[in-house]
């Protein structure tokens, strides 16, 4: 997909974040309280990239995952605005996602900080569950 395509495709919004690495509002996010079941993706190429299984309330104010699926993401390391992070980019399309941090639940140690508007969510048939 071609940057014009991207253009017609993403809102304003979107588009700087997945395509500009720009960042969302924090707590602004329609995902960032979401517990319903199912598979979120990216909204830019609709890629499959975590489970709801996975996420959970970090009190960040971004959506947070404890892992991705499998070779559905790429991590380039990042030192922009003083920091050294690690950027999370679909592994399919390559927008910009968020951050992973090491800071995360017990079970992986990882904290996948994404934007909720690089993701759609795909609800599976269980509506509701409980999000820790």
């Amino acid at each position: 997909m071609n940057e014009e395509t991207f253009k017609k495709k993403l809102t304003p919004e979107q588009y700087h974040v997945l395509r500009e690495k720009g960042t969302e509002t924090p707590g602004s996010g329609e995902l960032l309280h979401e517990k319903r079941a199912g598979m979120y993706t990216c909204v830019a190429c609709g890629n499959p990239l975590f489970s709801s299984d996975a996420k959970f309330d970090s009190d960040t104010g971004w959506p947070s995952f404890d892992q991705a699926l499998p070779g559905a993401t790429k991590h380039i390391d990042d030192t922009t605005h003083g920091m050294r992070r690690t950027e999370v980019v679909c592994a399919q399309c390559g927008s910009h996602l968020g951050h992973v941090f090491d800071d995360g639940p017990a079970s992986t140690g990882k904290r996948y900080c994404m934007n909720s508007v690089c993701l759609d969510l795909h609800p599976s048939a269980q509506s509701e569950k409980k999000v820790t």
